[in-house]
């Protein structure tokens, strides 16, 4: 079910972007936002946690030049809804197949940031047919290689445990936005960083108790099921044959570039470039991610 422009059922207003379109589709019994920009061979944009489709605010208008581009709420984020189950990964590559299919999608780029790009990764492995070409940034891949495990890396990640355990995270998403602000600030630096604004945003769209609940329980699933899975190297099973570009930021805190470089063994269809720039390179540099997009896109 599609519905045109319209109230968002969230009692929040939805932030203003020229030229950017809202509608909302129900799939799986979940309500899910949609932002739309532009004409031509479709995009689809996948935000990252704790951010929404406004994450892709300063990207849009570069790709809208000869595209039409999608930023969807992913389940329990922004303006979507959020249900109490349906967050672990498999559950989500559901999600976003169905909404590709509310919206008569039937293939599309794609791009991810952050948790959006793992998602997409998985996206690309279930369904490889639905995605022409992917774009991941500031994003892990599901083959890093063995020198660079996950140990060695794994305490760039401290900051969810805050934000995971069942009860807790929900509790302090809700009454520590400071915690928030101040991670999303680190992640995007000084010098280009995040505006004040949008900072403010972010924070404030998990406090509401069914979004808190819900962030927390993105972050539970992915320990759940897809750190074991890693861990165990089950996806080197798994072969990637959407051409893929990972764009990854040189001071980036959080992913680093060792552990991801080499995965030629378990797929000869990913490239990894590395720019200048840390966790938010949507934020920091939304012109350069539109116009490798492009440029992704063109050679795909």
């Amino acid at each position: 079910m599609v519905s045109g422009p319209g109230r968002s059922p969230s009692d929040r207003p939805l932030p203003l972007v020229e030229g950017v379109t809202h509608r909302f589709v129900t799939v799986r019994g979940v309500r899910f936002h949609v932002a739309e920009a532009g004409a031509g061979e479709p995009v689809l944009l996948l935000h990252g946690f704790p951010q929404h489709w406004f994450a892709w605010r300063r990207v849009m208008p570069g790709l809208a030049r000869d595209h039409r581009v999608f930023a969807i709420d992913l389940r329990g984020c922004g303006w979507s809804d959020a249900p109490g189950s349906g967050y672990d990964s498999a559950g989500l590559v559901e999600d976003v197949l169905g909404v590709l299919d509310a919206l008569g999608l039937e293939r599309v780029r794609l791009v991810g940031h952050q948790s959006g790009g793992w998602l997409g990764f998985r996206l690309c492995l279930a369904a490889p047919e639905r995605f022409g070409a992917f774009l991941a940034v500031n994003s892990a891949h599901p083959w890093p290689t063995r020198r660079f495990g996950l140990p060695l890396y794994a305490w760039r990640y401290w900051y969810t445990a805050l934000w995971e355990y069942p009860g807790v995270g929900r509790r302090v998403l809700r009454h520590w936005p400071g915690l928030t602000r101040a991670m999303l600030r680190y992640w995007a630096g000084r010098s280009a960083g995040v505006e004040e604004s949008a900072v403010r945003e972010f924070a404030q769209a998990c406090r509401a108790p069914h979004r808190a609940r819900a962030g927390e329980q993105v972050l539970w699933q992915f320990v759940l099921h897809d750190i074991p899975a890693l861990a165990g190297g089950r996806f080197r099973e798994q072969r990637l044959t959407v051409p893929t570009l990972l764009l990854l930021g040189d001071r980036d805190p959080v992913v680093r570039p060792q552990p991801l470089l080499g995965a030629q063994e378990f797929t000869g269809s990913l490239t990894v470039r590395v720019v200048p720039g840390r966790h938010l390179l949507p934020e920091e540099h939304p012109e350069l991610v539109a116009a490798v997009a492009r440029e992704h896109f063109g050679r795909a």
